[in-house]
């Protein structure tokens, strides 16, 4: 990880950009698989598994043999653990339930608010080298807990064809019976269109690579709602003379072995731990099953030194980081200051892994800066919130003469007349 010392502020974009592909130079890739999947629909599916994974399963649906037999193929300790994150993950999304707005705004009006569960939701589910089934709880949790009538989940398979016992045993863990082979841009587009195996969704959930990214957004053309934009995974760290080096590297490679395409930035305020932390990394990346893949997304990574706290809190601000880890004793100052984060993580002791797993809050996060924008997910991403009035006699009586005074002020003569009708009808029965 290359050392920046005080950067000048006009450096700041070159030292955070971010390694991955740009939005246009993966659209018209995705764009020509969408095409052929709304064609083709399960035989382009088929087509695209094989060119990409490898293989071409006999059948998209996983079985319920399948699921079934996921179960005698995961060890106990892994069962208890998975057991406890769910209970964690559901407590803390159960909690997020809201009860409906309702108040009378004026006399006779009465306004409400209530949520409703969005009926179709489609759940992607990475795959490949590190099958990411703690995403399952993730998603399934809260669109279980939202009501969500339909819920699906699309993985990538394996080169024989099948899915990680792990991710099923999850699905069936969470509730999901609907599971099936297939990744990347083409599942995606399976649950954009819908195929002869895979019906079309509402709204679509999931992390993913650039890929799966942009394929997400041109989704989004075609009346499919999605959660964010979640691509590469991120972390930025800030630590002050209260960080511990080893600790520090730890989460930085903890983020840095997802993907090549991955990237981590670590802030500090001096040089001493920079260079400390660095070589933390080093040492430790040697031991890192992972290291070719860590490796790659570690040199696309940063150190910077910034002394003045000021300028460091921009710089986390600026960022807009999917993962941000804070380990200092001026924690009040940044967290007052902090603007844009997907999830943040207090102290020496709070790694980012517990939040990937176990403590409750939601992995799925804004990435590449769209936390500047998005919230990651969570119980209302499930939902849909619809208003509801109701006015009685008096309500409109009252109200009604100030909206025909603006329709007719907007020239929206037939919006005055659904009023005057109503108040002209309430007039000749009060005679």
């Amino acid at each position: 990880m290359k050392i920046y010392i005080e950067p000048n502020r006009k450096k700041w974009q070159d030292i955070l950009r971010r390694p991955s592909q740009s939005y246009d130079e993966i659209e018209p890739t995705v764009l020509e698989i969408f095409s052929e999947i709304k064609q083709k629909g399960d035989q382009a599916l088929l087509r695209y598994t094989q060119l990409f994974d490898g293989v071409r399963p006999k059948e998209l649906r996983v079985t319920e043999d399948e699921l079934a037999e996921a179960s005698s193929n995961i060890e106990p300790e892994l069962k208890q653990a998975m057991q406890v994150a769910l209970e964690n993950i559901q407590a803390f999304h159960q909690a997020q339930k809201s009860d409906p707005v309702l108040m009378e705004t004026s006399p006779g009006v009465s306004c409400w608010q209530e949520k409703r569960p969005i009926e179709q939701v489609g759940l992607y589910i990475p795959g490949g080298t590190a099958p990411l089934f703690s995403t399952v709880l993730m998603l399934a949790i809260p669109a279980r807990i939202a009501g969500c009538d339909r819920v699906i989940i699309c993985s990538p398979p394996d080169k024989e064809g099948k899915i990680h016992p792990a991710v099923l045993y999850a699905a069936k863990l969470c509730g999901v019976q609907e599971v099936y082979k297939v990744g990347g841009i083409q599942a995606i587009g399976a649950m954009t269109f819908g195929t002869e195996s895979i019906g079309a969704v509402d709204k679509i959930f999931g992390p993913g690579n650039q890929f799966v990214t942009v394929a997400k957004q041109v989704a989004t053309r075609f009346k499919v709602a999605i959660d964010m934009p979640a691509g590469p995974s991120e972390l930025l760290v800030y630590a002050d003379s209260t960080g511990v080096p080893d600790f520090i590297a730890s989460d930085l490679l903890s983020q840095a072995e997802h993907g090549p395409d991955s990237q981590v930035i670590l802030v500090c305020d001096s040089e001493e731990l920079a260079k400390a932390s660095q070589d933390a990394v080093c040492q430790q990346l040697n031991d890192l099953p992972r290291k070719s893949i860590a490796q790659k997304a570690i040199d696309n990574s940063r150190i910077v030194v910034l002394q003045d706290k000021l300028q460091a809190l921009e710089m986390i601000n600026t960022y807009g980081p999917e993962h941000f880890i804070l380990v200092s004793e001026e924690e009040e100052f940044f967290l007052q200051g902090l603007k844009s984060a997907g999830s943040v993580f207090l102290g020496n002791y709070s790694p980012e892994s517990v939040g990937d797993y176990a403590s409750g809050t939601n992995h799925t996060l804004p990435t590449n800066g769209y936390a500047r924008q998005y919230s990651g997910v969570n119980l209302d991403s499930f939902c849909k919130s619809i208003t509801f009035q109701k006015l009685t006699a008096e309500g409109i009586s009252s109200l009604g003469p100030y909206v025909e005074t603006m329709a007719q002020a907007e020239g929206l003569w037939g919006h005055s007349k659904a009023v005057s009708l109503r108040l002209e009808s309430l007039k000749r029965k009060s005679v």
